[in-house]
């Protein structure tokens, strides 16, 4: 946040002023241009593509960009990566509007520019919101050195339906963990405030609920109650705006009967009065022109209307904005201006606290010296390294000792494919210099060592197109001319010559993101049988899983010794994978969301209430275990750690009194390890039914070998507080609350204390 200093307040007075000046001096054509987002494809993507063409790019898009400029008849842009490109625009939008407005560049910065880090979901596994904060602090250098201001992230939306593609762009299902995230990534994004030197405008999505479509369906209807929305949902938000983001995105979606782009009561009671939030609204891509779609408008006029109305103050739109229409509106008595005018001042004001009017221009000469800066890509490796989740390790397969390895077996086509290794919503990276598993291994084992690679099985296939199907010549197995059952039996034949098995499986990137729900968790194509082959040879066996979501490993889990999940690492990510399987770094993150079983168990998450019968509750399936197959919040070490002498500050408190709550770790191991020590809080009796445990605090701590480190907490009336659905607020209870504090959602150390009225 902005310090609450005279000097802001004077910067902050400063800046309306020069907003009211300005907007006393605009028409109603460019008040309207000022709330219009344009795509351009200056270079992230080629309009001539399959990609383009499935999102109703023209294939001389920048026709009706330039034309659009010329008439000041739009304030931003989006989807221009090359600096030069970047002026040009510029310049025409400065010299083709009457007041020196400068243009508003936005873009997809998801995890990456150019050095690419792990997914989102990802660094959330890392539990860490320093190492959080210095990734997106990365990208949002190299993004504002080529002249991107604002970026459409972070993805703060609550999953609990792994079969919705877009929980890889997200923190999972806890609101705890996600409100911290969440405010870890703005705070990367957007530094000190908005203005910061190489930061950018951070843009928080979508508002709201667009995690909870109808059975993980990307973009279908959501059906929210209250108690959902207050305690689940909003909590990353609130936690985003109070670190300062300066936009906020709607969603797509239906939320219980009524378009969110078009809701003025989530947008304007919910976002603006209980949120608090006072910077620029932007729709999704057509999320406005689509309010037709739903059949809430009736016309581009009356959507721009209800759009407006709802206090969406900038609308994102391929083509034909319905903003272009307020003027018209505006004549017609069917708008007021002042609604206008209160959308034109955020915008204005995002621009002047930016200082584009002062200096509008990229420094072309710096953008290939910051996005070639070797400390980027130093950063994004120890991101992918803290990152990564190892779920199994029976009989201490790992670390391998890599003087012992004569021979080792990489397989998998994910194991060599650099585009599937950065992952889904990256459109501007360098996929040359991306680390493979199998380039990882190479070169941190070296020539002592024989490291023989197999595809095995090709890679499975998304049934259906999607926009985000853009392999190009990066495909990681040329599926001409792949003979299965031969490449099955190399791969096979590799494993059993090798003392070592390294098996990569998981999910293709463009079977994940955006536009990408499964109705499957199995691993895809052939997979499962490439892995229970290499299996059956008697070779020590090693997969590594590359994914954004929870996938079926039920059999992995009974017969692979050790299984490290890590994700999409990123450009860094094969170097990442081999020094955690060496040992040269050591596994600490843990698990943002509960891993099912099967399919038909979500959506699962901790966080349930007792419900009737909880000593039922472990069978509420006859045809399949009701628990999952790891819990939230696991991961284990190569370092076995210990809790004792858990101890509350007092056992009995006021409302409005915090209590402290100690615990002593201690590594058992012969190894340095980091820790990720979690306490879960339950209310025994309230208002409302509470859940069973939810998280309330956590702390990612080293402990050096044979030694012990006290880790306290905090539990205020902040952290016991919940919105009630029949008094419609927030409240405090006086009641029983357990505290469990361990390594996982699993912690068996437990002690309570009273809260009394």
């Amino acid at each position: 946040m902005e310090p609450s200093t005279d000097a802001a307040q004077d910067d902050r007075g400063a800046v309306e002023a020069r907003v009211e000046e300005l907007l006393a001096r605009l028409t109603l054509e460019e008040k309207a241009g000022q709330l219009t987002q344009l795509f351009s494809f200056g270079s992230a993507v080629d309009p001539g593509s399959d990609a383009s063409a499935t999102i109703g790019v023209a294939e001389d898009p920048n026709a009706s960009v330039e034309e659009a400029l010329a008439r000041a008849g739009v304030g931003s842009l989006l989807f221009v990566t090359d600096p030069a490109e970047t002026n040009r625009l510029q310049r025409l939008a400065l010299e083709g509007g009457r007041h020196g407005i400068p243009l508003l560049f936005g873009f997809d910065v998801i995890h990456g520019l150019r050095t690419i880090l792990p997914v989102p979901i990802a660094l959330a596994a890392s539990w860490d919101p320093v190492t959080i904060e210095r990734g997106q602090a990365v990208a949002a250098r190299e993004a504002r050195a080529v002249g991107i201001h604002w970026t459409f992230a972070p993805m703060v939306d609550i999953a609990r339906d792994p079969r919705w593609g877009r929980i890889v762009e997200g923190a999972g299902e806890d609101p705890f963990l996600g409100a911290a995230v969440a405010a870890a990534q703005v705070r990367g994004f957007q530094g000190g405030g908005i203005g910061t030197p190489e930061r950018l405008v951070a843009g928080p999505k979508h508002f709201a609920g667009y995690g909870y479509g109808v059975g993980g369906r990307d973009y279908d209807e959501v059906s929210l109650s209250d108690h959902e929305l207050h305690n689940v949902v909003l909590p990353p938000f609130a936690a985003a705006i109070e670190a300062g983001a300066g936009n906020v995105m709607t969603a797509y979606m239906d939320v219980n009967g009524v378009p969110a782009t078009g809701n003025t009561w989530l947008l304007d009671d919910v976002l603006r009065g209980e949120l608090g939030f006072d910077g620029f609204l932007v729709s999704d891509a057509n999320a406005v022109r689509n309010l037709m779609t739903h059949g809430f408008a009736t016309d581009l006029t009356d959507a721009g209307v209800r759009g407006l109305r709802a206090g969406v103050d900038l609308e994102m739109a391929v083509s034909d904005p319905a903003y272009a229409h307020l003027p018209e509106a505006v004549r017609a008595g069917l708008l007021d201006e002042a609604d206008l005018d209160a959308c034109v001042r955020r915008v204005l004001a995002v621009k002047l606290r930016l200082g584009l009017f002062d200096d509008p221009y990229v420094h072309e000469g710096r953008a290939a010296e910051v996005l070639a800066d070797p400390a980027h890509r130093d950063v994004a490796r120890l991101a992918a390294e803290r990152s990564a989740v190892l779920l199994r390790n029976e009989g201490s397969l790992l670390p391998l000792s890599p003087d012992a390895l004569g021979r080792v077996a990489v397989l998998g086509p994910l194991a060599d494919s650099r585009r599937d290794t950065i992952g889904p919503w990256v459109f501007d990276h360098d996929n040359d210099e991306t680390v493979t598993v199998l380039a990882g291994l190479r070169a941190r084992l070296g020539d002592g060592t024989q490291v023989d690679f197999a595809p095995g099985v090709r890679p499975g296939q998304r049934t259906f197109p999607s926009m985000f199907d853009m392999w190009g010549d990066n495909a990681p197995v040329d599926p001409e001319g792949f003979d299965d059952e031969a490449e099955l039996q190399r791969a096979v034949d590799l494993a059993a010559a090798a003392e070592v098995a390294v098996v990569v499986v998981g999910e293709w990137q463009n079977m994940i993101g955006e536009a990408a729900s499964r109705s499957s968790l199995e691993l895809p194509g052939r997979q499962l049988e490439l892995l229970q082959r290499v299996v059956a040879t008697g070779t020590p066996t090693v997969a590594v899983v590359m994914n954004g979501r929870p996938l079926d490993l039920r059999w992995a889990a009974e017969h692979v010794p050790a299984i490290l999940d890590v994700w999409y690492p990123g450009s860094q990510g094969g170097a990442a994978v081999a020094n955690l399987l060496v040992g040269d770094a050591v596994p600490g993150g843990r698990l943002p969301f509960t891993w099912p079983r099967t399919v038909g168990q979500v959506p699962m998450y901790y966080a349930h209430t007792i419900s009737h019968e909880p000593a039922n509750q472990s069978r509420r399936y006859w045809d399949e275990e009701s628990t999952p197959l790891f819990v939230f919040g696991h991961g284990l070490s190569y370092a076995p750690f210990s809790y004792a002498d858990l101890t509350l500050g007092a056992t009995s408190v006021g409302l409005e009194d915090t209590v402290s709550v100690s615990v002593a770790v201690t590594n058992d191991g012969d190894r340095d390890a980091e820790e990720v020590v979690q306490l879960y809080l339950h209310q025994r009796s309230g208002r409302s039914s509470r859940p069973v445990r939810l998280l309330k605090g956590f702390e990612r701590v080293a402990v050096g070998a044979g030694q012990t480190r006290t880790v306290t907490f905090g539990v205020g009336p902040e952290h016991r507080r919940y919105w009630n659905a029949v008094e419609h607020g927030w409240v405090v209870d006086a009641s029983t609350f357990d505290v469990w504090v361990g390594g996982s959602s699993a912690a068996d150390l437990t002690a309570s204390f009273e809260v009394t009225a």
